[in-house]
């Protein structure tokens, strides 16, 4: 699967309503931004009032020519990817497209798996830093949360409302998909940002030490106390504490840790009184908590507790389109580090990239990329530099599409559609958004194929209503 930019949509030009329509709900489908338009005319003007990342137009229209069209878009956007769509008796035509610019054809009837094919090449064709965004806000240690993903974007406009709250949060994401970043990030656009950020990782302190790290001690406490410790709680007065991998904390501290949410007072090991905190509290885990409460590991009231604002960021298996910008940025980085004089990635590799589960996220992807940099020596990372982990794997098939062409896509949407209105035509036609003419026609020529049969699919008694063929 594919993703263009959220800003970059796909144009799709065709004077048939039901071609426009099925191509659409197929690009929509498999998560591209779309714009449609019934003419040449009103392709331009799209183009002229919003930034388009691909066209994809018939090539025989009435008025203006797909030909004509190619030639107006690419004087107002030259390095627009056209893809031409045509029948057979116009393939010469496609071809000559071609030789002027076009990126590719298309020949009526294609299938999906062709029409992705397409036009993932076409939009990773396109130059790298035209698709990058302005940088996000970097937190304190220099990384910086990349991203021109839509839901990625979504969340973090989520979690900026949310950061000049004092709402505890609680953030959910596989291990590697930048939890902590998203941490500082929200600390950053909180009112306490000039204030300490505390973190502590709970499965990374033993537990037999873990108490003293969060609540501290006082002098004497205990054998070994020779002076007294402030916890991390304590640290993080006025400002936020994040409890990393909160579901690895042991059943009896979290009995601990609820009370000092509950009353915004910690006691010290050993102290005479409680201390008053004012803290904001941010929480991660690499697994889905309420499975854990529902295993009986984590308390329920705790989970309640953390769990005010959920966040869940995604695996970097599911932000394909943000694989480009972290390469990049990786790139950079490794070549810093390493001295080394590397400048991009082949599309070969891009797609090999693209192509991965990554299962470690993006501290897996970082890894790829500074082996590749190392081994790069002509300034352009190939597959021959990409050693993956040896648990890495490729992305499993897709499982295979219900409709094999855009024709089949097209005569499964309306007789869907018929099905869910009942068989009343008129209902279809304003859901589809076409005409009751066009969808008589589209009817009738299933019934010619022998595909269906549409009187099945009209109720009985809607002849006024579309009637039967």
């Amino acid at each position: 699967m594919i993703y263009p930019s959220p800003s970059r949509p796909i144009l799709v030009v065709d004077d048939d309503p039901a071609m426009r329509l099925a191509l659409s709900e197929s690009l929509r489908q498999s998560g591209h931004p779309v714009v449609i338009a019934s003419n040449g005319e009103e392709a331009l003007r799209h183009c002229r009032e919003q930034a388009i990342g691909l066209m994809m137009t018939d090539i025989r229209m009435p008025g203006m020519s797909g030909m004509d069209l190619f030639q107006e878009a690419k004087k107002l956007i030259p390095s627009l990817p056209i893809i031409i769509m045509s029948a057979f008796g116009t393939i010469q035509a496609a071809v000559e497209a071609m030789k002027s610019g076009a990126f590719d054809y298309l020949v009526k009837p294609f299938s999906q798996e062709a029409l992705e094919m397409v036009i993932q090449r076409a939009l990773c064709s396109q130059e790298l830093p035209a698709a990058k965004p302005p940088p996000l806000p970097t937190a304190p240690a220099g990384r910086a949360l990349l991203t021109q993903d839509p839901g990625m974007l979504r969340l973090l406009k989520t979690a900026e409302v949310v950061a000049a709250s004092q709402t505890s949060i609680l953030i959910e994401g596989e291990s590697g998909t930048g939890k902590e970043l998203l941490a500082r990030f929200i600390h950053e656009q909180s009112p306490r940002a000039h204030r300490p950020f505390i973190a502590i990782n709970c499965a990374a302190v033993p537990e037999a030490l873990l108490e003293s790290e969060l609540f501290g001690y006082e002098k004497g406490a205990f054998t070994g106390a020779a002076a007294r410790k402030p916890g991390r709680f304590e640290l993080a007065h006025t400002g936020t504490l994040l409890l990393d991998e909160v579901s690895e904390m042991h059943l009896s501290l979290q009995a601990k840790l609820l009370r000092v949410l509950q009353e915004r007072e910690v006691d010290l090991l050993g102290g005479k009184g409680p201390i008053s905190l004012d803290i904001r509290v941010i929480a991660t885990t690499n697994r889905p908590l309420w499975e854990e409460v529902n295993a009986g590991r984590f308390r329920e009231d705790l989970y309640y507790r953390l769990n005010v604002f959920p966040l869940r960021l995604p695996p970097l298996r599911h932000r394909v389109v943000d694989i480009p910008l972290l390469a990049d940025h990786f790139i950079k980085k490794g070549s810093a580090k390493n001295q080394k004089s590397v400048l991009s990635v082949s599309p070969e590799a891009l797609s090999h990239l693209m192509g991965r589960e990554w299962r470690g996220n993006i501290r897996e992807f970082a890894n790829v990329i500074e082996r590749a940099v190392l081994l790069c020596d002509r300034g352009v990372i190939t597959p021959d530099h990409l050693l993956f982990e040896a648990s890495s794997e490729a992305k499993a098939a897709p499982p295979p599409p219900r409709s094999t062409t855009v024709w089949e896509a097209e005569r499964e949407l309306i007789l869907e559609t018929l099905e869910r209105v009942g068989g009343n035509r008129t209902h279809a036609a304003r859901h589809l958004g076409i005409s009751i003419r066009t969808l008589r026609n589209k009817l009738r020529e299933y019934r010619t194929a022998g595909s269906t049969d549409p009187q099945q699919t009209a109720a009985p008694g809607r002849a006024d209503e579309g009637g039967t063929l």
